[in-house]
């Protein structure tokens, strides 16, 4: 069985299979702000869907982090990171550096999740 949630005209924002769940692009709803609060709003919000789908950070198998400018962005970046991630659970995880959708969005996460 395949669930859906927050579903608008283009996506599913969560889906859940077999016991996975996996969550779209999540990137910060203020797109003024610079790399550390747009990451620290994006990691909110990443937390709101989490308790909506039943994991939590500590479930994170994967995430993909895409940096808007990663010269610039990455070591600000994993500082919020390291705050933010479990010590004892932290996923696998990519960085790269993307074209962005929206010219402002300097991060966007795409995270896979194991049901608790």
């Amino acid at each position: 069985m395949i669930i859906r949630k927050q579903i608008n005209e283009k996506m599913s924002r969560i889906v859940e299979h077999n016991g996975v769940v996996y969550f779209a692009g999540i990137v910060s709803d203020d797109k003024k702000l610079d790399i550390k609060v747009q990451a620290k709003r994006a990691l909110e919000i990443a937390e709101e869907r989490f308790k909506e789908a039943g994991v939590s950070k500590h479930s994170i198998l994967r995430t993909e982090i895409f940096l808007k400018d990663i010269y610039r962005d990455f070591e600000e970046f994993n500082k919020i990171w390291k705050e933010w991630i479990p010590q004892n659970d932290k996923p696998a995880r990519s960085c790269v550096q993307a074209n962005m959708a929206s010219h402002n969005t300097l991060v966007e996460l795409v995270i896979t999740a194991a049901k608790e």
